[in-house]
């Protein structure tokens, strides 16, 4: 039976690659930013791609070029979406992320 996440697997692939790069590279220009004076990247902008599926590439910046790795709540919001995305990444790799969406799913009203 096909669950309601495989017929789009590999979009959600392609989705948490792109949203690395660019959660990686907006981490990267953010600290340039800091370090030359320059207006910044806000701290919600960064977080908001950490939230929709780059907290990897988020933490891997971070840690690469010591950026914001001390500061709070940043830090503990940044490490908190990268826990619950390896999480739900081992649910999905492990298959048992679609029957739970699929259940889930099965308590929205049935369009009209």
């Amino acid at each position: 039976m096909e669950t309601p996440l495989s017929e789009y697997s590999e979009y959600i692939v392609y989705w948490l690659i792109a949203a690395n790069l660019i959660a990686f590279v907006l981490m990267i220009v953010d600290k340039q930013f800091a370090e030359n004076g320059s207006r910044r990247i806000s701290e919600s902008t960064l977080l908001g791609w950490a939230f929709f599926g780059g907290a990897i590439g988020t933490v891997a910046a971070a840690r690469l070029i010591r950026h914001k790795t001390r500061k709070q709540p940043f830090a503990t919001w940044m490490m908190v979406w990268l826990w619950l995305q390896i999480i739900l990444l081992g649910l999905w790799a492990l298959g048992l992320l679609g029957p739970l969406v699929a259940a889930a799913l099965a308590y929205l009203p049935r369009p009209a």
